[in-house]
């Protein structure tokens, strides 16, 4: 069964209820009709219902079973409006701005969830990333003891016997630039509780590298990754993790014999963490391109409560 079929079953036997904010593009009404007709969960679409729905109609899409809310004539506008100027009129918000900022149909669904009104949100087809996190870490914030906002892909590469089935999660390929050492070993532990949560087996998380194990000299950038390692491991001591360490030594047991015979992935990482993010997002494009991947995002705080 592929990554995200078997997401869906799951999905199916707890439903929630996702909030869809960007209502005026047809790609999110058609994934709300699937949503919808396969029954693993239920929508909260963000706008005005007239104009909602006309779009729907003239591209014969089914979402009569969605919830549509306009923030505006919505019971919860005012009270939203109050308590978002609570929580950033330290930061300098004023109620006019919060009445403004509540119109916003990300602003609005963000605070749907942290009222407990829905389960999750998902922006990004005609939103930045940041117009979809800055929201999110304003109202939901991060979880206790976060040190670091990062992003990762899960990657369902077709016909492949490396990872888990083909499956492996990439990080981080989309927010931190030039992540220290530090940084670095907190994107891997979050990259790996992902996995294990996200596809439901044991991540073993490669850090990686141009070198294997002093196989090149040593650099700044060899540095990073090894004491990026050295981190996790002081961290976790129970996640399987090996670095730095080479792409193919990572993932093909035939080439960890002869790179790296005593690295305790054996060849057979499915979580793979970037030194950069030239790297990783060159990464994950060239695999979603030339081995045609369904590329899966994310975006996470250590503990995983902001997501998209």
């Amino acid at each position: 069964m592929q990554f995200i079929e078997q997401i869906k079953q799951r999905a199916r036997q707890n439903v929630k209820t996702i909030i869809l904010p960007e209502s005026n593009d047809t790609r999110v009404l058609k994934g709300a009709e699937i949503a919808l007709n396969e029954g693993y969960s239920k929508i909260i679409l963000i706008g005005v219902k007239e104009d909602v729905t006309k779009l729907a109609d003239e591209n014969n899409i089914k979402i009569s079973g969605a919830e549509i809310i306009n923030p505006l004539e919505s019971e919860y506008y005012e009270n939203f409006v109050q308590k978002f100027y609570g929580l950033r009129k330290q930061k300098g918000m004023t109620e006019e701005k919060a009445k403004e900022f509540m119109k916003d149909h990300i602003y609005f669904g963000m605070m749907l969830l942290k009222e407990g009104l829905a389960d999750g949100l998902v922006s990004g087809a005609c939103h930045s990333t940041s117009d979809t996190l800055r929201p999110a870490l304003q109202i939901l914030k991060t979880a206790p003891n976060t040190k670091l906002v990062s992003a990762f892909f899960v990657m369902d590469v077709p016909s492949c016997d490396y990872g888990e089935d083909g499956v492996f999660v990439f990080g981080d390929c989309g927010l931190n630039q030039n992540p220290n050492s530090e940084e670095l070993s907190e994107i891997a532990i979050s990259s790996g509780k992902s996995f294990r949560q996200l596809v439901g087996k044991e991540p073993k998380v490669a850090m990686l590298s141009y070198s294997s194990f002093g196989s090149s000299v040593p650099t700044p950038l060899i540095e990073k990754v090894v004491e990026a390692t050295k981190l996790v491991k002081e961290k976790d001591n129970q996640l399987v993790v090996d670095g730095e360490i080479q792409l193919d030594a990572a993932i093909i047991p035939e080439v960890a014999k002869l790179k790296a015979p005593n690295s305790n992935l054996k060849g057979n990482a499915n979580t793979l963490i970037f030194p950069d993010l030239d790297a990783g997002n060159i990464g994950y494009k060239l695999v979603e391109r030339l081995a045609k991947a369904k590329a899966y995002r994310a975006t996470l705080s250590r503990n995983c409560k902001t997501s998209k």
